[in-house]
């Protein structure tokens, strides 16, 4: 009580009249009045198109997603048609601008066998023994803690920063597992299981085996994993996260710094944080709908949703709609085929109808019921978190998988600013408060 009396009329303190945006043309959440993003900056990692302008008038098209000019859809589909591990590859491709002969691979990847095991007594001083309920925060203290343990932490010298990235993409993996384990073991009073990474395995590989039990997991989860991760490893460099790898990195601060503020910024539902979103939509949809395969009965329970009467309250359907992406999302096109493969074989079929259904349904429910003429479609966030718990992965993995997959990209980016920036970053705010004298104690209010 003692706090509410003192905060009491803090929301006034802090409100702005939303008009005063459009008086001083402020670019909001930096976008254009259009809703395309103010430009701040160039990179050659990766590309994201969704729509094309034409005399300031924006036309939707496909979805596109090229990582260093070469479209994801692409890649994906010369890696699984070779049935190998391809984000390694793909890791490599960000930080070093091409793609690796077998030689480099083969050596990138004895690098990140040498890199899986964490620093003597990390796991036991660092994660075991100051567990976190959330697994994010885990993680993001996990990186900064890897500090302490770095010889030449603050050198930001490339080869340096370099030798930093492939270890936190080898120690991603083991870090969020065992932030798993613990929270598992200390908040919901399971089973310790705490295994080991291998070498000679892939990423995805390795942490399917960190965090089962018994260690066991078949082809296709592991490629469906893996594949994911290559699909989450970049998005260029305005997305929130990258952004803020970019916005810390331009200080000239340390590497652990920079990726731990990009992890923070990543927790976030309106970015990583989004899967869990349309995971617990979905679980209040299937509660609500009598048959999944009913597309009137879906329906009507989506315009309910729509219209702020079902689920959260927000008239907000999760995972359809994207910022940059209009017609498609790339990323969702691919991960709704493996998620069509892996229902299949775990007798979710029917759960995967009413996703399409939904799919296919929501975006043309949104402009009937709000008046828009907006092109949407589903984003990768809709099919991540059904993909991830066929895969038997729980709920609270799903955004440190999208870190595990993201720190790639991260890297990469922060490599970008630190040879290519070289001026800090430093965007202007407008004050538009009254100016005031000071008021002396007695006579204050």
């Amino acid at each position: 009580m003692k706090l509410q009396n003192l905060i009491k009329n803090i929301e006034e303190y802090y409100r702005i009249d939303q008009n005063l945006y459009t008086d001083y043309n402020v670019k909001r959440g930096l976008r254009n009045k259009d809703g395309s993003g103010v430009l701040v900056g160039l990179t050659r990692i990766g590309g994201v198109t969704g729509y094309i302008k034409e005399e300031e008038e924006i036309i939707p098209v496909e979805g596109k997603l090229r990582y260093r000019g070469i479209e994801i859809k692409d890649i994906v589909k010369a890696i699984s048609a070779e049935n190998r591990n391809g984000f390694e590859e793909v890791s490599y491709f960000l930080l070093f601008g091409k793609l690796p002969n077998r030689q480099e691979l083969d050596l990138f990847n004895s690098l990140l066998d040498e890199s899986y095991d964490l620093p003597a007594g990390f796991k036991e001083n660092m994660i075991l023994k100051a567990p976190s309920n959330d697994i994010m925060n885990k993680l993001a203290r996990s990186v900064l803690a890897l500090y302490s343990y770095d010889n030449n932490p603050d050198s930001i010298d490339t080869l340096n920063v370099i030798r930093q990235s492939i270890e936190l993409i080898a120690r991603f993996p083991s870090m969020i597992a065992y932030g798993y384990q613990a929270k598992s073991h200390y908040f919901d009073n399971k089973s310790l299981y705490l295994h080991n990474p291998e070498k000679g395995l892939g990423i995805a590989e390795n942490f399917l085996r960190m965090i089962r039990p018994n260690k066991k997991y078949t082809e296709l989860e592991a490629r469906t994993l893996d594949i994911s991760l290559i699909l989450h490893a970049e998005h260029g460099g305005g997305n929130n996260s990258t952004f803020t790898t970019h916005v810390v990195t331009s200080t000239d601060t340390d590497t652990y710094s920079a990726i731990s503020a990009a992890i923070g910024s990543l927790k976030g539902s309106k970015h990583g944080g989004a899967n869990n979103k349309v995971m617990q939509m979905m679980e209040n949809i299937k509660q609500n709908i009598n048959n999944w395969e009913d597309e009137k009965e879906v329906q009507e329970y989506i315009v309910r949703i729509l219209r702020k009467e079902a689920n959260d309250g927000t008239g907000l359907v999760y995972g359809i709609g994207h910022a940059v992406y209009t017609i498609s999302d790339p990323r969702a096109v691919i991960l709704k085929y493996y998620a069509y493969e892996l229902a299949k074989s775990t007798d979710s079929e029917k759960e995967f109808i009413l996703y399409d259904a939904i799919e296919r349904l929501t975006p043309r429910l949104i402009n009937e019921i709000k008046g828009l003429s907006k092109v949407m479609a589903a984003n990768v966030d809709f099919y991540s978190g059904f993909v991830y718990s066929m895969l038997g992965i729980p709920p609270e993995l799903y955004t440190p998988i999208f870190a595990m997959a993201r720190i790639a990209g991260w890297c990469a980016h922060r490599l970008e600013e630190i040879i290519g920036g070289g001026r800090i970053i430093r965007p202007a705010y407008k004050n538009f408060g009254e100016k005031s004298d000071y008021v002396i104690m007695e006579d204050r209010n």
